[in-house]
């Protein structure tokens, strides 16, 4: 008990020292483990909220469907009701194929014929207003969503009006724009809101138009779980039919979904990345504190053991708060993500014990990777030579000092800083490649051409995957900027206060502020250049894994502009840190070297 107060003292002792790091860990950790803790729960949150539409719309097991309409497929589709198999069924009923104008937005739209009084399967859940009723229609939540319409709205149905009686979500369809599941005539489906009409209406609407019509069955099985042997037992029907499973359906509730998951993943690993390069750097920064602290707790009598708990309980207290914050944050945002049409109800559930253990995982991760090199260098430092510790010398380079000498003064000083510096220029490179592969890839998502969810492909309704795909990356690419400018200014003001001395010479040498800020500066940008260069088909590379076929690349306009702009933020974000860097009194900082 002891040695657990004493390093609980110690660990809460260095993080009021460290406040600064101690928030950009947290921070880092927080919106890691969200991020990736969504990208691993969506395919279970999307299908919990499908069981729980089903389960509150009695949504069929199977959904038979047939192309045509003669007496003999009605006859043919009813006869399936007297399978052994089958405890309760829905129809036939028929599904007309027609256009829908609300609010100068036009669509496909499928109208489904129903009666007045819901059946014992496929009851679609009421979110307000009535059921249909002779004369008014209902429309599906998530159609209704896009259009802008409510209960009370006018809405016109190939040419006739209609007043919208109700709003409605059911399970027997996927999400919008799903709902044609087959198209006129048995052939292949296109976008399509629904809509719901009592059986004389849909009667009337599609006799009056000579609009397509095909028919449908909902059926409930004895046991759920045996769609595929029923299909299987029906191959050989006397007239050809399309089968739906409730299992189908759960599936393509995710095809609106397909990219968000390697958005997070990715964008999770991404997030990591740069987290540990920030950290790591601040870490270095503290090796010589560090090392000299562990030379303290053995001059007590600590033990190795001792002193690698007190140096890595800090950081790993600090990744597993950000990883429980970031776990309250995906259980909170999961609905919104998961269910982007508002076609579906219910709640979601938490993350599952996989998830919770892959995100905590990663949380270690990163605060192991960020703080492992100086803790160890730390332990393997003798007791004296740690307690009079001094920062560390570099080599001196006979070639680079003559190549230097030929340089303008602020590129010299840039120079070399980067050249003494070599792991911390490598960071700077990685979070600069790691910025620019979020960039590009937001930038071809923006350039790839969208299909609308409108008649024929138009525009005045938008495609929901390819809003949702943009502001998903849109946030990574954010949250991603923001920890790439916190680290540029990090590694910035870590490697001014390391080489304050070296600055304050350079100064006394006849170097202006002014210089031995561009120096300063520079030691940022020369790493960022590669960075840069290599970050951009990287990113390319990386998109083309998860893009569609037809994926169309960023124009190289807009790359350049990117990577010109991430070099002038770059040189932006160093100005200020290396102006109050180089600020500081040249007799005050030598003064406190000499110390």
């Amino acid at each position: 008990m002891g040695s657990i107060v004493l390093v609980a003292r110690l660990v809460l002792a260095d993080l009021r020292r460290h406040k600064i790091q101690a928030v950009m860990l947290l921070l880092a950790v927080t919106v890691a483990t969200a991020t990736m803790a969504l990208g691993l729960s969506l395919r279970s949150v999307s299908d919990s909220l499908y069981e729980q539409t089903r389960a509150a719309t009695a949504g069929p097991d199977v959904v038979a469907l047939s192309g045509g309409t003669d007496p003999a497929v009605t006859s043919a589709l009813a006869s399936l009701a007297d399978d052994p198999e089958v405890v309760a069924h829905h129809g036939p009923y028929r599904i007309v194929y027609a256009d829908l104008t609300a609010r100068g937005r036009t669509s496909n739209v499928v109208v489904h014929g129903f009666a007045e009084t819901p059946g014992a399967v496929n009851r679609p859940l009421l979110t307000s207003g009535h059921w249909v009723r002779s004369g008014g229609t209902v429309l599906e939540r998530g159609f209704a969503t896009a259009l802008g319409v409510g209960v009370g709205d006018r809405v016109t149905i190939a040419g006739r009006s209609y007043p919208v009686a109700g709003i409605a979500v059911t399970a027997a369809t996927s999400v919008y724009p799903g709902a044609q599941q087959i198209g006129p005539y048995g052939g292949g489906s296109d976008y399509s809101g629904l809509a719901w009409m009592t059986r004389s209406d849909a009667r009337t609407l599609a006799s009056s138009q000579d609009l397509p019509v095909t028919m449908a069955l909902d059926l409930k099985l004895r046991d759920p779980a045996t769609t595929e042997a029923f299909r299987e037992a029906h191959r050989d029907f006397p007239v050809r039919l399309n089968f739906r499973s409730w299992q189908f359906t759960a599936g393509q509730d995710m095809v609106i979904l397909e990219n968000s998951r390697p958005i997070l993943v990715v964008g999770s690993w991404l997030l990591s990345f740069l987290a540990i390069t920030g950290v790591a750097a601040l870490a270095a920064g503290r090796a010589v504190e560090q090392t000299r602290r562990a030379g303290l707790l053995k001059a007590v009598g600590a033990t190795p053991g001792l002193i690698a708990t007190v140096l890595l309980t800090e950081y790993l207290a600090l990744a597993l708060a950000g990883d429980a914050l970031g776990l309250v944050i995906a259980r909170l945002a999961a609905p919104a993500i998961a269910s982007p049409t508002a076609s579906r109800i219910g709640d979601a559930a938490g993350p599952a014990a996989a998830t919770v253990a892959a995100v905590t995982v990663l949380a270690v991760v990163v605060a192991v990777l960020s703080t492992l090199r100086p803790t160890l260098r730390a332990l393997r430092t003798a007791t004296v030579t740690a307690l009079t510790a001094t920062a560390h010398q570099p080599r001196h380079r006979p070639w680079l000092t003559a190549l230097s000498a030929l340089l303008p003064t602020p590129l010299l000083l840039g120079l070399r800083l980067t050249a003494r510096r070599p792991g911390r220029a490598l960071l700077q490179a990685c979070s600069t490649a790691t910025t620019m592969i979020a960039i590009v890839a937001l930038l071809t998502l923006y350039a790839h051409p969208e299909r609308g969810y409108g008649l024929d492909g138009s525009s005045v309704l938008p495609n929901l995957r390819g809003e949702h795909d943009r502001r998903l990356m849109l946030a990574v690419a954010i949250l991603l900027i923001t920890l790439a400018v916190v680290n540029t200014i990090t590694f910035t003001w870590t490697t001014a206060m390391e080489a304050r001395a070296n600055m304050a010479i350079a100064r006394t040498l006849g170097a202006t502020p002014g210089q031995v800020s561009a120096g300063l500066s520079i030691a940022q940008l020369l790493p960022s250049l590669p960075g840069v260069v290599i970050g951009i088909p990287l990113g390319g590379g990386l998109l083309s894994l998860f893009a569609a076929g037809n994926a169309v690349d960023a124009p190289s306009s807009w790359l350049l502009g990117a990577a010109l702009a991430t070099l002038l933020a770059t040189a932006a974000l160093t100005a200020l840190p290396a102006r109050l860097a180089a600020r500081q009194p040249v007799a005050q900082v030598l003064s406190a070297e000499t110390a």
